[in-house]
C-alpha cells in the first residue's frame, strides 16, 4: 500500500482507478487503441498492477503500474534503462517500449497519488508452471538447466560493460543493519543477529567488475517465459534488480533446482542430483562469461543471503498489506535455517522433510 497525506491505496483500488480514470490517458500515451486489456492476478507480495494487452494482428504487450513508495523515480528509470541496454546488446529479455513522448517511464498523478507507468513487449512462450512443469517433449531436461545458466551468463556478461545513466540502488542500500533492525520484530533477536553476521561477512568480499554489477535479483521460473518450440528463455520482471554480486543470481538459480527433487526421501540422492544440476547450469553460464571471479566457493554463503531476501520480503509484504506479523510454516523454516546455521536451504539436513518440503512448525512472534 501507499500512503499519501494519510490516504492509503491498495492493489484493488489502483486497478479501479486505472479502469475509471487512467486507461484513456495510458492508451493515448502508448498507442494502445484497439487493444484488449486484462488484469493479471497479483502474486503474493506483488508490488505492481499489471495488465495483459492484446490486439489481433499485433504483438502482445504487458502494462505495468507502480504505485508503492518503495521505488523512487530514479530507481524505476534505472530499471527500464538497464532492460533496454540488455535488449539492445543481445540479452534475452522482454524489451521496454517508449511512450508516444519518447519516454521509457511515464508519471501520472491522480488525486494526489503518483503512478509510474511502463510498457513491455510480452515474452514469447509460457512460464514453466503454465506448462505444468513439463519441459519440451522428447528433449532432455538438462537442456533447460543449461539454457537457464546460458541466458543468465549472457546478462551478467553484458552487465560488466554497463554504465548507467540513472543508477539503481546497491544491495547494501537496502540490506543493512538499520533496515533489518527496523523491519524484523525484536522478538526475533537471534534471527537479526545472524542476518547481521552474514551481512558483515558480505561486506568483506571483493566488488571488482568481474564479480559485482547489475543483477536480476529474482531470476526464477516465475520471471521468464520458455518458447517450448525452441527452448529459448526470455527474462522479464527486473523490479528487484540492483547492484550486487553475480553469485547471488547463481545461488538463487541453485535453489530453483531443489524443486525437481524435493520429494526424494534420500538426502544423498538429493545431493547428487543438485551437484549434477548445478554443474549443467554452470556449463551454460560459462559458455557466455568467464568464471575466474565467480566466487563459487561462496555458494553456501550466497544461498544464506537468498534466505535473508526471502525473509525480508515476507515481512515487507506483511507490512505493506497492513497484516498482523506472523511466521507460517514456510517462513519459520527459513528462519530456522538462518538461526541454526543450516546450510544449503536445509536441503541435505534432517530439518528437511520430503513430505512437507521447506516447512517446519510455526513459531510465534
Amino acid at each position: 500500500m501507499k500512503s499519501v497525506g494519510g490516504d492509503i491505496i491498495n492493489h484493488n483500488e489502483v486497478a479501479e482507478i486505472y479502469e475509471a480514470y487512467l486507461s484513456p490517458l495510458v492508451s493515448e500515451l502508448y498507442v494502445l487503441e484497439g487493444y484488449e486489456t486484462s488484469l493479471i492476478n497479483a502474486h503474493a507480495g506483488g508490488r505492481n498492477v499489471v495488465y495483459n494487452c492484446e490486439k489481433e494482428g499485433a504483438s502482445a504487450k504487458i502494462l505495468r503500474i507502480a504505485y508503492l513508495n518503495d521505488r523512487s523515480r530514479e530507481d524505476l528509470l534505472g530499471e527500464v534503462e538497464y532492460i533496454q541496454y540488455l535488449f539492445e546488446h543481445g540479452g534475452s529479455v522482454s524489451n521496454v517500449i517508449s511512450s508516444r513522448k519518447g519516454n521509457l517511464l511515464e508519471e501520472i498523478t491522480h488525486n494526489n497519488h503518483t503512478f509510474f507507468v511502463c510498457l513491455f513487449e510480452k515474452a514469447r512462450g509460457k512460464r514453466l508452471v503454465e506448462n505444468h512443469y513439463q519441459y519440451r517433449e522428447g528433449v532432455p531436461i538438462t537442456e533447460y538447466y543449461y539454457n537457464c545458466g546460458k541466458v543468465l551468463g549472457k546478462l551478467h556478461q553484458l552487465s560488466k560493460g554497463y554504465a548507467p545513466v540513472h543508477r539503481r540502488y546497491s544491495f547494501f542500500d537496502k540490506y543493512n543493519v538499520e533496515y533489518i533492525d527496523k523491519l524484523i520484530p525484536g522478538t526475533l533477536s537471534l534471527l537479526k543477529e545472524k542476518m547481521v553476521e552474514l551481512l558483515k561477512t558480505l561486506e568483506r568480499l571483493d566488488k571488482n567488475s568481474e564479480s559485482f554489477g547489475m543483477v536480476h535479483f529474482d531470476y526464477s521460473d516465475g520471471n521468464y517465459m520458455i518458447d517450448f518450440d525452441t527452448g529459448q528463455i526470455t527474462v522479464f520482471d527486473f523490479d528487484n534488480s540492483c547492484f550486487c554480486w553475480y553469485m547471488y543470481d547463481l545461488a538463487n538459480l541453485w535453489t530453483l533446482g531443489m524443486g525437481w527433487i524435493q520429494f526424494e526421501p534420500d538426502a544423498g540422492k538429493r545431493k547428487n542430483f543438485m551437484d549434477d544440476y548445478f554443474r549443467t547450469v554452470l556449463e551454460g553460464y560459462t559458455s557466455e562469461t568467464k568464471n575466474e571471479d565467480l566466487m563459487l566457493d561462496k555458494l553456501s554463503l550466497f544461498i544464506q543471503i537468498t534466505l535473508i531476501e526471502n525473509i525480508v520480503d515476507a515481512f515487507e509484504v506483511m507490512r505493506n498489506n497492513g497484516e498482523e506479523l506472523k511466521c507460517d510454516e514456510e517462513l519459520s523454516y527459513r528462519i530456522k535455517c538462518l538461526e541454526d546455521d543450516i546450510p544449503y536451504f536445509g536441503f541435505f539436513h534432517e530439518v528437511f522433510s520430503c513430505e512437507e518440503p521447506f516447512e517446519c512448525e510455526e513459531r510465534k512472534i
